[in-house]
């Protein structure tokens, strides 16, 4: 399917500007793209601007249709423990408005294929610092961030929802943000950022520990052992391990049942816990990365 056929879904912070909602999506159907959700990211609505300003909106969409095309229109308000959070004062605040919306944006990801336009002009400027955070650790390269330019003459004019819709002669246009994927291209991250404060510290303190046990193993281990060591980790199997080092399987061998009881004293595990040089490799992986290059003697 073309690019420009193919439906998507745009994502955006919204204050008490309601025009740059309406902006940025007349400019991504001018480019050809055809959004079918807006998801709209905005504090309590207690605040009477952005209270007028989430109405004039909800009619920009009467009956979910858009410029006589169908789009639904979703706002989120950000929620902090089963209460709209009314505006981002603390680190606390922040905290909670980083969580709601990397959830947001994770579910997005996860509950369709669509490539996703965010928009961070509008709100405050922490609520587009958290989003483009969240954009970080969840977009695909297919995803784009940006952001809307309103000349500073045609700006005072719209100020508050004055006009919803630009001519072309007004000089609104979007502006990609360059960004760097990361979770793309370390989906770890992806995982990490789903998971609650206390299991990252959780985690954080495991794998603490659990390198302390390698440190523990390593010093232990004459310089031979360690070179079988850190190809084993690397992921190389018994045979690998010998044409690499020039030595006999059966040396290999040798080294690799030192090595495992050696593990097995540091962990703690019992006698028969049968361990295989995958061992190595699951736990010595990430640890050998950080060493120097191998010595030969």
């Amino acid at each position: 399917m073309p690019r420009t056929m193919r439906e998507s879904t745009m994502v955006a912070t919204v204050g008490g500007q309601p025009q740059v909602i309406t902006f940025a999506l007349d400019a991504l159907l001018e480019r050809g793209e055809v959004v079918r959700e807006i998801v709209v990211v905005h504090l309590s609505a207690d605040d009477p601007r952005l209270r007028r300003s989430l109405q004039l909106l909800s009619a920009e969409f009467a009956g979910e249709r858009y410029a006589d095309r169908p789009c639904r229109y979703r706002p989120v308000p950000i929620r902090v423990q089963g209460r709209r959070l009314e505006d981002i004062r603390s680190e606390a605040d922040a905290d909670a408005a980083w969580r709601a919306v990397h959830d947001l944006i994770a579910e997005l990801k996860d509950a369709s294929d669509r490539p996703i336009h965010l928009c961070i002009a509008g709100g405050r400027r922490m609520l587009a610092l958290v989003a483009l955070s969240a954009a970080m650790v969840h977009f695909g390269h297919q995803d784009q961030v940006w952001h809307i330019y309103t000349p500073p003459a045609f700006l005072e004019r719209a100020q508050d929802g004055a006009i919803m819709h630009a001519r072309p002669e007004d000089g609104v246009r979007l502006v990609r943000v360059p960004m760097m994927p990361w979770g793309a291209q370390f989906p770890a991250l992806q995982e990490l950022a789903r998971l609650h404060p206390d299991d990252i510290a959780s985690l954080t303190a495991a794998r603490s520990a659990d390198r302390e046990r390698c440190e523990a193993v390593w010093q232990q281990l004459t310089r031979r052992e360690q070179d079988v060591l850190r190809a084993f980790a690397e992921g190389l199997r018994p045979q690998e391990v010998a044409e690499r080092l020039v030595i006999s399987l059966s040396t290999v061998n040798t080294h690799k049942t030192r090595i495992l009881a050696t593990c097995r004293q540091v962990w703690g595990l019992e006698p028969e816990e049968r361990l295989t040089y995958h061992f190595i490799r699951e736990h010595f992986r990430g640890f050998v990365s950080t060493l120097p290059g191998p010595q030969r003697v």
